[in-house]
């Protein structure tokens, strides 16, 4: 570029480059900025990945608003100011199978060592509860997870856990951005190699944690799995084993660890064909359950072999009405979120127990009060017993066996088990409008249409109330969103999602099943859900 005009964002770049310490994104920053890219400069200069509740989440590559090593040191960093030098306890990281997560873990524990807190590491790239299990089992005052979870091949991310094993939440959210926004140049940063690396002994203390649930008696399951190129495959086996329960049928095209997702449009079990392999493999034998993790394993997806997959609420019911019938704590707690169904609260008062609801995310869940049994949230997310205060999928799984065994020693299946729900408390059928948009933007703009035009009706059904989730709503803090009461018996909640470029739409419709018979309530219901989405896409208009 001698003798031409810098692009905007180009003496950023020199100063950012003076200070990573990785070769390959000094290398991609040099290329753009030799040949003067300002769209690539502006994309990655422009916005920086802020660091909220959910930590740090984007696309791998050099600038701020990437995930690289540089913005991975400035978290850490922020993250040990925060906790103060040579404070109580210390920080144990975990990490994935994603590109570059076990060098993003090493670079995290250099950085707390060399500010004089203690570090452990996981012995290898684990299960995200895994590492919620360990924060508590060891006493470590936070928890840093390297991963993305079940985003596109080419995004990582940096989960925060606070000292009771749960993810943060306001305000030290913002405390650890502020400190982060306080770091200086990460070559100046003070580096130690003091750190611990665990041994198996922290995947066996969570295994035996795992075996002491709920589980019931009956162990005769027959079941495929697939972890989904991710890190769930040998600790689930190592699970069901120690449970008593027989060794799955594991999909081998998907078994090994693969950070390029090489199977799958996207490495999540709720997105259409994503679990296609696995159900190819148990058609061609006897098999009574089909389960699938996501990539860190924090999430567990069910299916019936030749019948369907389950949806994340029909799977909370049934764990709810599982666990709250074998569980022995004085007045439990069931918790889900806002946008999940509202079937377990009426699980929760057939059982005597307490339910409550909380914002999206787990970080909420788990912080809703004293004696949590069971949490769940619809988009695949469960914790049973307690052991972790995060998302569990490797748990999940074991327990959905357990009640896949108890169902088939009574000639039963799990669907058997959904119809039963709703003749007891009413079919609630839920469901999803998932919006994803090239252009970010688009859902903010979308959401301030709808709040500021709520509709009357939607698809034959009255508008009964519309409420700003942004002002708070039944006691909880604010959140940009929308929920609209439908009359007779139907709600919908929109909100963005807060990992991806999506806007995501909440269904549900209750319907009661007075005579017994429950196919015909559930296709009714199924045609009010399908009405509701096809209303919603037209008012939305984000195609």
């Amino acid at each position: 570029m001698s003798g031409a005009v810098k692009p905007p964002y180009a003496r950023e770049a020199e100063e950012w480059l003076a200070q990573d310490p990785d070769p390959e994104t000094a290398a991609e920053l040099r290329k753009i900025l030799d040949a003067g890219d300002a769209a690539e400069l502006a994309a990655r200069f422009g916005a920086r990945l802020e660091f909220g509740t959910a930590g740090l989440r984007g696309e791998l590559g050099a600038g701020p608003n990437r995930m690289n090593r540089v913005t991975v040191m400035r978290a850490a960093a922020g993250l040990a100011a925060r906790l103060g030098r040579g404070g109580p306890g210390g920080v144990v990281i975990g990490y994935d199978a994603r590109h570059n997560s076990e060098r993003f873990a090493l670079d995290t524990a250099a950085v707390m060592t060399g500010a004089g807190l203690r570090a452990w590491l996981l012995p290898r790239p684990l299960p995200t509860p895994v590492l919620a299990f360990a924060v508590r089992h060891l006493g470590a005052a936070a928890g840093v997870m390297v991963t993305a979870s079940h985003n596109p091949p080419r995004d990582n991310g940096y989960k925060v856990y606070w000292g009771d094993g749960a993810q943060i939440v306001p305000p030290l959210d913002a405390e650890i951005s502020a400190a982060i926004d306080a770091v200086g140049r990460v070559d100046a940063l003070p580096l130690g190699d003091g750190w611990t690396v665990l041994g198996d002994e922290i995947v066996e203390a969570y295994l035996d944690a795992l075996a002491a649930l709920p589980l019931g008696g009956a162990r005769d399951v027959s079941t495929v799995y697939t972890p989904l190129h991710g890190v769930g495959r040998d600790v689930l086996l190592r699970a069901f084993e120690r449970a008593g329960f027989p060794a799955p049928a594991v999909v081998p095209e998907q078994a090994a660890p693969d950070p390029d997702f090489p199977t799958v449009a996207f490495p999540n079990p709720e997105e259409p064909g994503a679990m296609d392999l696995a159900l190819d493999l148990a058609a061609g034998r006897e098999v009574d359950l089909v389960i699938a993790n996501d990539p860190d394993a924090d999430r567990c997806a069910v299916a019936v072999p030749g019948a369907r997959q389950l949806t994340g609420d029909e799977v909370g019911g049934l764990l709810a009405e599982h666990v709250l019938r074998h569980a022995a704590a004085p007045d439990p707690l069931v918790v889900t979120t806002i946008v999940s169904s509202s079937l377990l609260d009426r699980i929760a008062a057939a059982h005597g127990a307490r339910s409550t609801r909380t914002l999206t995310g787990f970080k909420w869940i788990m912080k809703a009060g004293d004696g949590i049994v069971y949490g769940y949230e619809e988009a695949l997310g469960y914790s049973v017993g307690g052991i972790v205060r995060d998302k569990d999928g490797v748990g999940a799984a074991l327990t959905v066996a357990a009640m896949a065994a108890e169902a088939k020693r009574d000639g039963r299946t799990l669907l058997d088990l959904l119809d039963d729900q709703a003749r007891r408390y009413g079919l609630h059928a839920t469901g999803q409008l998932s919006v994803r948009v090239p252009d970010p933007a688009l859902i903010p703009a979308a959401v301030r249409r709808l709040r500021a035009d709520p509709p009357s009706a939607l698809a034959g059904f009255a508008v009964e109330s519309a409420e700003d989730l942004a002002e708070g709503v039944d006691g909880l803090p604010p959140t940009d969103g929308l929920r609209f009461r439908l009359a007779p018996s139907a709600r919908i909640v929109v909100r963005p999602s807060g990992t991806e470029p999506k806007l995501k739409c909440y269904l549900e419709v209750v319907r009661a099943v007075p005579d017994g018979d429950v196919a015909p309530a559930r296709a009714a219901a199924e045609r009010d859900l399908e009405a509701l989405r096809n209303a919603l896409s037209a008012l939305l208009d984000l195609s």
